[in-house]
């Protein structure tokens, strides 16, 4: 069994190909063979020595988009079974703590994580509890299936968002995310999604996946683009998919009277942007942040086994465990939407 380690963001090389040992699965263990793993913005981050979720504690397999076929399970596992398809929820809470005796486990203090602290998806095989099993079709494409953890992320944030039927929603940033948000802002019952984008692909595969109309906000006044396209002053809904002070600043510009703020992206630790006190006093706008997936993971699965949206058109670059941190470099480029790894 091999698995792509990271050895640490001051390393020469940060990743290595290792012999891994799983052993057998305990009771309630299942022994995956991974057949795809997304690369994620966590990813990026924990490659630059940023923070992830969770602490990160090289060497480790990292990877936490994953899905593959059930090999081997334990004496006590009942839910899935070998053979079976599945994709995995790599969040994981204690249930102790007072953030998840509140009910808000995505806050647990002793959150761990398979793929960022400990060994997950960029590896031919992961052991993992078999409570972060969801099973999905046996039809469903492996790269689609692995999109459920970043689906699950996204239902919590449109949760969070509390988009109404009829209302206008702005998305900003067209990556996997935006794009997700833009498919899932339509089946919350948006009358019109917008996505502003300035890279010209991610407009073209926006308006294929259902955004009504785009913006290039490095050519265009945003909030003058949508008082063309809705006849009003600012969207409903804004939700921001950039993680970068500038396309926050872009959100608060373009929201309406009464509209929702969603900040979606992980920014920098030390990130700051100028809040525009005034307008959040005027406008009555509401200011909400989202992490992770709490018992959205399902959900998700059951939208992907649906068909209810486009996943395949944003996965743009494939490659093998021996080139993750080519696959990593890549997810930075403007040129890709979604890289996938298959182990």
């Amino acid at each position: 069994m091999k698995g792509t380690y990271f050895l640490g963001a001051a390393a020469s090389p940060r990743f290595e190909v290792r012999e891994m040992e799983l052993g057998e699965p305990g009771p309630h263990e299942v022994l995956v063979e991974n057949k795809s793993c997304g690369i994620c913005g966590t990813d990026v981050h924990i490659y630059h020595g940023e923070k992830g979720s969770a602490e990160v504690h090289p060497p480790v397999v990292l990877g936490h988009e994953f899905s593959g076929i059930v090999a081997k399970v334990g004496s006590a596992v009942t839910d899935v079974k070998v053979g079976d398809h599945v994709t995995l929820d790599p969040n994981i809470y204690c249930g102790k703590c007072m953030p998840c005796r509140m009910g808000k486990k995505q806050n647990c203090e002793n959150l761990f994580a398979l793929g960022v602290n400990v060994n997950g998806g960029f590896a031919q095989y992961a052991l993992c509890p078999d409570t972060q099993c969801f099973k999905v079709r046996e039809d469903m494409d492996f790269d689609v299936a692995a999109m459920a953890e970043p689906l699950a992320c996204v239902i919590h944030g449109i949760d969070q968002a509390g988009i109404r039927p009829g209302q206008t929603v702005l998305v900003v940033g067209g990556g996997t995310i935006g794009l997700l948000m833009v498919q899932m802002a339509k089946l919350s019952g948006a009358s019109q999604v917008i996505l502003s984008e300035p890279i010209e692909l991610r407009r073209k595969i926006g308006t294929e996946v259902g955004a009504d109309a785009t913006i290039h906000p490095l050519e265009e006044d945003v909030p003058e683009r949508i008082r063309e396209i809705t006849g009003r002053d600012g969207a409903d809904v804004v939700i921001e998919c950039v993680g970068k002070p500038f396309a926050a600043e872009q959100a608060f510009a373009a929201a309406g009277f009464g509209a929702t703020v969603l900040l979606f992206s992980v920014p920098a630790v030390d990130a700051t942007v100028a809040l525009p006190l005034f307008d959040v006093y005027k406008k009555e706008l509401h200011v909400v942040g989202s992490i992770i997936n709490p018992d959205t993971h399902q959900r998700a699965v059951n939208l992907l086994n649906a068909g209810c949206l486009e996943i395949k058109k944003l996965i743009t670059h494939v490659y093998d465990l021996e080139h993750l941190e080519d696959a990593i470099l890549m997810q930075m480029n403007s040129e890709s939407i979604k890289v996938v790894v298959h182990p």
